[in-house]
């Protein structure tokens, strides 16, 4: 071997070395979008980021449209034979995910004193969902609490204090009546789109939670939940304060924002669309209570899929890291509404300070001191099917809500009889 070729040989090799695509991991990743703005291209922007960070990992970053979709196409790629490593989807999703054995506890995927310090640095409140059997299944991605939106010169038109939202039922309805008219409605909780989640949210604040914590036990047919079915009813039927029948959860902030209504609950993954378009002065708080305040969590979470490679869960695992980071976590929550996922996030110069000069921000993290796990079982696509045909038949006056829910109800204790 000549000098030259020698030398080329060792540059070839040490080019090998160096050269990411000759290491390179890919993983492909299924995300939803289930509010307002253009949120793909923040993903894809912290996406990139990592790969300049991580040459030798490839993300593909697929947006899957609502978190329903989401699963679906995630599922029927790893049936197909073409997986994906990981996917957010659904925090909810957890129990079916595990029971027919497609994910891994991130348990088994930390292995440093450092991983498991990162394991421990969400907010509890949002880890709940995901954390089943001892183990923790999801983590926390884009999640959010229901908050209460109002439209500040409204409330100053009629004569109230702008500052100052509902924080009882009472004062929800005598609000609404005061905002009500020709105009607009005083009030609009969607109910199609996610109504349990809605729905739970009024079932807490009533003092009753629709289900445990085991997964396999449901309160659809108590007394407490039934009264708050015909209560959320009541505020079209009998005080006039929403519209009749069902209320669109994917025009909903639109219609807030054309002033077609003066308060509005939804995500507060709507919060920076919101802020970016109102023309008017508008406020968020937290949601009235009766018994209680409360609003379940909401979102979605990282799952690591079963079938990848050791070295495919490492790359997941790293990418997870990197966008739950406080860094990413307080872009995220800028860019969005979302939470930032810890408090560690909200130590970032960046989201101190966007939360100083636009405290709403805040408003969603400071509720989950009254947050609990978002509605979820085993079988939770069809037990939640029951329940959201139970709430809009009943909203429409098709049924009575007690009948609705004791449907709803015999349907869920079918569903789970089998895994009591």
């Amino acid at each position: 071997m000549t000098r030259t070729t020698a030398v080329a040989a060792i540059l070839a090799a040490t080019s090998a070395l160096v050269n990411p695509a000759a290491a390179e991991t890919e993983l492909t990743m299924y995300y939803p979008i289930a509010v307002g703005g253009k949120l793909t291209q923040v993903v894809d922007g912290i996406v990139d980021k990592f790969e300049d960070q991580n040459p030798d990992i490839k993300v593909n970053a697929i947006y899957a449209g609502n978190y329903d979709d989401t699963r679906i196409k995630s599922l029927a790629a790893l049936e197909a034979g073409e997986p994906a490593q990981l996917a957010v989807m659904f925090s909810i999703d957890a129990y079916d995910l595990i029971e027919q054995d497609l994910v891994v506890p991130f348990d088994d995927l930390v292995d440093t004193a450092e991983e498991q310090e990162w394991l421990n640095s969400f907010y509890p409140a949002l880890m709940a969902n995901g954390q089943i059997e001892g183990k923790t299944w999801g983590v926390p991605f884009q999640r959010s609490t229901i908050v209460a939106y109002y439209n500040k010169d409204m409330f100053r038109q009629a004569g109230l204090d702008a500052d100052k939202a509902p924080t009882t039922w009472d004062e929800l309805v005598e609000v609404g009546k005061t905002l009500t008219n020709e105009d607009h409605h005083g009030l609009m909780i969607p109910s199609t789109g996610y109504p349990y989640w809605m729905f739970q949210a009024l079932a807490i604040q009533n003092g009753k939670e629709v289900m445990s914590n085991d997964g396999v036990t449901t309160y659809f047919d108590d007394a407490a939940v039934v009264e708050t079915l015909d209560f959320w009813k009541s505020l079209s039927h009998d005080h006039g304060i929403m519209p009749e029948g069902t209320v669109e959860w994917g025009t909903l902030r639109q219609a807030f924002l054309q002033g077609k209504t003066a308060m509005m609950w939804h995500s507060t993954g709507n919060l920076t669309a919101v802020k970016n378009n109102a023309e008017f002065d508008f406020g968020v708080a937290k949601l009235p209570g009766n018994v209680r305040l409360g609003s379940p969590t909401g979102g979605g979470n990282f799952y690591v899929f079963k079938d990848s490679t050791d070295e495919e869960k490492a790359a997941a695992l790293e990418l997870i890291k990197f966008m739950t980071a406080p860094e990413q976590a307080a872009e995220w929550s800028i860019a969005t509404g979302y939470m930032g996922v810890s408090p560690a996030a909200y130590e970032t110069e960046a989201l101190k300070a966007y939360t100083s000069e636009f405290p709403p921000a805040l408003v969603a993290r400071d509720q989950l001191e009254h947050a609990v796990a978002e509605f979820s079982t085993f079988e939770t696509a069809r037990v939640r099917d029951g329940l959201n045909a139970a709430i809009q038949s009943a909203l429409t006056g098709e049924k009575s809500a007690q009948d609705a829910l004791a449907e709803a109800q015999a349907s869920a204790e079918r569903l789970l009889r089998d895994y009591k």
